[in-house]
């Protein structure tokens, strides 16, 4: 493994704890401490906690700063955490999508002024803070990339917001127990300060946590040993990726690409293309939106499930059945996925492919595997109890 990986501040803790650390996205991080499949269920049956510090944190502040990154995302920054795209005017349609990413507008400075926050992908983060810095005004708008003096926890599953409410004072445990999803506050969990949002990327409820560096360990701790007893478990990005494929939730440089059409593997909500009063919102990349908007796309975003276990790998061909010279499109993701008992997958198949019920082949290997599409996502967690 290369010695210039950059290390979150729980690199070292997740070594003596057997994670097999993996090189991902130029960071050092692990994939699993022993089994996949076990540290997945953990997540769906009770909690599961990831170390996801690799992802980028930016802040936005200053007086204009609303205005000018609402001109630059293609949601309206409004409400408390959205998911948006950051978008483009290049590229040979006029578009190109430069990352997904989580935009929060926290709360305003002393002054009035607005606070606001994105998370981006570790792989697009270096990218992204270049694109932004070249579009800053030159006064009253400041960015800054807040990655490496902070960390981030997800804590996931139907227990995760019991397991860490149970760490924080009356107050703010009635305010993150009460917050919707997507939506954030400030709250102090195991003695050290922390926003928590009501966030994840597993298609579970839980919580994900920002602390300084030097809480991380602390903090991390703390959940862990609250969580223990109930079945939480120390979870890597295997099955991160397994809960978040299950979830049908699109991942950077899979199913979303620099070249794709966001309304044809639907992400159409994430483009606000005219602001609240009807007025056209004007944002790079917008021109293009529009236009793709009002055309059918050749290609669509589909689910695939799988009679056996063994899983498609990305980039495989899916075809009509019995005739592989008849492709209808590629897989982007697949895995064998625990809650279902089998294998699924995410793929881009021509739209008159692509109706629920259809069955298609896919080549696995050297093998021919029958593949029937169905509704994503393949899991949707049970409605919490009252």
């Amino acid at each position: 493994m290369p010695d210039h990986l950059l290390e979150t501040p729980l690199c070292s803790w997740h070594e003596a704890h057997g994670g097999r650390m993996v090189d991902f996205a130029g960071w050092r991080m692990p994939v699993q401490y022993a089994s996949i499949v076990e540290e997945h269920l953990a997540t769906r049956q009770a909690t599961g906690m990831f170390d996801v510090s690799h992802m980028g944190r930016l802040s936005v502040t200053g007086r204009d700063s609303l205005a000018w990154l609402d001109s630059l995302l293609t949601r309206r920054v409004a409400g408390q955490v959205r998911y948006t795209l950051v978008t483009s005017d290049e590229g040979t349609q006029g578009l190109s999508v430069l990352d997904d990413a989580l935009v929060a507008r926290e709360s305003d400075a002393v002054d009035g002024s607005p606070r606001l926050s994105l998370v981006v992908n570790a792989s697009n983060r270096g990218r992204v803070v270049a694109w932004l810095r070249g579009r800053l005004p030159t006064t009253d708008v400041v960015l800054t990339d807040h990655t490496r003096e902070t960390a981030m926890i997800a804590v996931q599953g139907p227990l995760a917001v019991a397991i860490v409410t149970g760490l924080c004072l009356a107050d703010d445990a009635a305010r993150i127990t009460a917050l919707r999803n997507y939506h954030g506050t400030l709250a102090t969990i195991a003695n050290r300060p922390a926003a928590v949002s009501r966030t994840g990327y597993t298609g579970e409820d839980g919580v994900e946590l920002v602390v300084t560096a030097a809480d991380a360990l602390a903090v991390w701790e703390a959940v862990l040993s609250a969580g223990s007893p109930l079945g939480l478990r120390a979870c890597g990005l295997g099955a991160r990726d397994t809960l978040r494929l299950e979830a049908g939730m699109p991942l950077y440089g899979h199913e979303l690409l620099a070249d794709s059409n966001p309304f044809a593997i639907g992400l159409g909500f994430a483009v606000n293309l005219n602001s609240i009063d009807g007025s056209p919102r004007e944002f790079p990349g917008a021109t293009a939106l529009r236009r793709l908007q009002t055309q059918p796309a050749g290609n669509v975003r589909v689910g695939l499930l799988f009679d056996a276990k063994r899983a498609a790998r990305e980039g495989a061909a899916v075809t009509r059945p019995g005739d592989a010279t008849a492709e209808v499109g590629r897989i982007t993701s697949g895995s064998y996925c625990p809650t279902l008992g089998a294998a699924a997958a995410m793929a881009l198949v021509d739209r008159d492919a692509a109706q629920p019920g259809t069955v298609l082949d896919v080549m696995i290997r050297d093998a021919v595997c029958l593949a029937r599409i169905v509704p994503l996502p393949f899991y949707r967690r049970p409605p919490a109890q009252t």
